[in-house]
This record gives C-alpha cells, sequence and structure tokens, in this order.
C-alpha cells in the first residue's frame, strides 16, 4: 500500500487514481445514457402522437451527455489538490465555459424542436405566406441572441471585462455599419418585404430581366427559380428599389390566339372553326375559365383571321395549359378538314 502512498505532483498515487476512476465512470455514465435513450425513451416516444418529443430526444442526446462528462470533469478536478492558483483557474475556466455553452446549446436545439414542430406547422395553416418565410429569419435571429447571450455569460464566468467588451464592439459595430452598408441595406429590405407582403412562397414574379417561382426569402436575399430551371440569388434591396409584378396573383392569364385559315374556307368553315374553339374552352374548364372570345375576325393578306381569347385558370400551369390547349386546336382544325394558310401569292401572266 506505500506504492499509493506515493506522493506526485502534489498528490497521492491513491487520488490520482479515484479522480482517474471518476473521469472513466464519466464516460461509462454516457454510454449508459446513451443505451437508455436508444432502447427505452425512443421506443417510448415512438408510441406518442406527437413527433415533438422524439425530435427533442435526437437533439439533446449529445447535450446531455457532454454534460455528463463536464459534471466528472468538474468533481475530478476538485478531488485533487493543486497548488497552483493559476493552474485551479485555468481548469475551471475550462469547465465553466464548457458548462455555459453546453447550456446554451440545449436552449438553442429546445428552441429549434419548438419552431420546428409547433410554430412551422401552425404557420404552414395560414393564409397568405408571409409568415413562411419570414419564421426561418425569426428563428435565424432568436438563435444568434442565445448564443450571443451564451457566449457573453460564458466570459463572465471567467473573468473578462464585459462592459468594456460591450463599449468596444459598439464601437466595432458603428464601424463594421459602415463597412456593410448594402449589407444592411438589404437586411432592412426584406423586413420591408415582410411588411408589404409584395409575394410568397411559390408565387411566380416578374423582376428587372428575372422571371420565376420564389423558393427562399432570406434575410439578406432572395431565391427565385426561373423558367428554365436555374436558382437566381436577388439581393432584397432590389425588391425595394424596382418594380415587382406578382404573376400568380393575377385573377386569369389572357392568352390571345391569332388563328389564319385559307381563303377556300367558306362560310360554314369559318363557323365550324369557332365552335370547335368554344368547345375546347368548354372541354378544358379544369384548367380555363369559362369566359372566351371566338370570332371571324378579318380578311388579311394570306389567310382568314380567327381571334381566339381564352383565359388560364391562377392554379393552372401557364405554360402546360397552353400547350394542351394549341395542341387540342391543332388536332381538332385538321380533323374538320379546317387548313391554317401561310403567307403565299398568285402570280397572273397575262398575255398580250
Amino acid at each position: 500500500m506505500e506504492f499509493l502512498d506515493y506522493q506526485f505532483l502534489g498528490n497521492s498515487i491513491e487520488v490520482w487514481a479515484v479522480a482517474l476512476a471518476i473521469i472513466i465512470g464519466t464516460f461509462v455514465a454516457t454510454k449508459m445514457v446513451y443505451w437508455v435513450l436508444s432502447n427505452i425513451l425512443r421506443k417510448l416516444t415512438a408510441k406518442t402522437k406527437t413527433n415533438l418529443d422524439d425530435v427533442l430526444i435526437d437533439k439533446l442526446e449529445k447535450p446531455i451527455r457532454y454534460s455528463i462528462l463536464i459534471i466528472g470533469y468538474w468533481i475530478a478536478i476538485h478531488y485533487i489538490y493543486i497548488e497552483n492558483e493559476g493552474v485551479m483557474n485555468f481548469l475551471e475556466a475550462v469547465a465553466s465555459i464548457a458548462a455555459v455553452l453546453t447550456l446554451t446549446s440545449i436552449t438553442s436545439r429546445v428552441f429549434d424542436a419548438l419552431v420546428t414542430e409547433v410554430v412551422q406547422p401552425m404557420v404552414e395553416k395560414t393564409e397568405g405566406g408571409g409568415d413562411n418565410y419570414i419564421l426561418p429569419i425569426i428563428s435565424k435571429a432568436v438563435k444568434g441572441i442565445i448564443w450571443t447571450f451564451g457566449i457573453i455569460i460564458g466570459l463572465d464566468n471567467i473573468g473578462f471585462d464585459i462592459t468594456a467588451m460591450i463599449a468596444g464592439l459598439g464601437i466595432g459595430g458603428l464601424a463594421l455599419a459602415l463597412a456593410a452598408q448594402d449589407s444592411v441595406k438589404n437586411i432592412f429590405a426584406g423586413i420591408m418585404i415582410f411588411l408589404d407582403k409584395p409575394f410568397k412562397i411559390k408565387d411566380r414574379i416578374q423582376i428587372e430581366d428575372f422571371d420565376g417561382v420564389v423558393e427562399e426569402v432570406g434575410l439578406r436575399s432572395t431565391r427565385i427559380r426561373t423558367l428554365d430551371g436555374r436558382i437566381v440569388t436577388i439581393p432584397n434591396s432590389t425588391f425595394t428599389d424596382n418594380s415587382v409584378v406578382n404573376v400568380t396573383s393575377q385573377p386569369a392569364l389572357k392568352i390571345v390566339l391569332n388563328l389564319g385559315l385559307t381563303y377556300d374556307t367558306d362560310e360554314v368553315g369559318m363557323q365550324k372553326g369557332v365552335d370547335i374553339l368554344r368547345q375546347i374552352v368548354a372541354d378544358n374548364s379544369d384548367i380555363l375559365e369559362e369566359d372566351c372570345s371566338a370570332g371571324f375576325k378579318d380578311f388579311g393578306d394570306f389567310s382568314l383571321g380567327i381571334l381566339f381569347i381564352y383565359y388560364v385558370k391562377p392554379e393552372a400551369h401557364w405554360l402546360d395549359s397552353q400547350n394542351t390547349i394549341s395542341k387540342e386546336v391543332l388536332a381538332r382544325f385538321t380533323a374538320a378538314g379546317l387548313d391554317f394558310a401561310f403567307p403565299t401569292q398568285t402570280l397572273l401572266n397575262k398575255s398580250i
């Protein structure tokens, strides 16, 4: 037993062994907690109707295990005797920072789970869609505040002068704001988009030379997927400095189609063409409005003109609908023996 009484760095081998056993014990405890969470709690939460408890277990598993390790570390460093006060203060500071950051992580993860599983489903049920894209902005801002306070509290616990730091951050923030005027402008523009609600997620909009569907509205920029499938990131200030056309908000999309039949078409054939166009609208009431206009318009240079005006419903795809109607016009006119005209000239050679 004399070996256990041997002094090393101010502590006996027995004391060092106990401290090491505490550390090892905390590792074993984390494995046990992981087993309990995976094999018992997960099975229990899987039987509940809500998904919130499952998400909380997934998000809090690592922070809980880290918390156990920090507790074991704290007990171990206070079990041994450390004569150097500076070293002891450093070890305690490490534990303090780790504990504060872990608690901050737990708070942030719980908030994220509540937003995802409670707030988000409620927002998705609301009309208008404005909250759908402002929620991620608010969520990121709140988590940023949580982590900022967590870091400040952690630094305060290890002796940093928070007052002087905040004052320095204020001066630095002013300089940063001057250097990042464009970013600040875009952030305020994002807030104005939320307040004015010129469009919502999944709306088709036109701005400058871009035409596409809104996929995401962020704190600094908005992403739209253009009609050719590309993602375009547009600074939010662009929406406040330019006119935005919300194509989706229109009651119906007006389509004007000019058709030309050959000059050998008689009155009966022209009327048949007009009737076919009206019947096409009636047969496609799922994508077209009932109101339409079709009639013999004029005597053109090369054809007899028919004007066809119809309206695509807002919920129907603008291009797919036109594709469907145009193919039906072609098929039904061909089946009826009505020929479309193309530019032709007739030359008369009069012999003298």
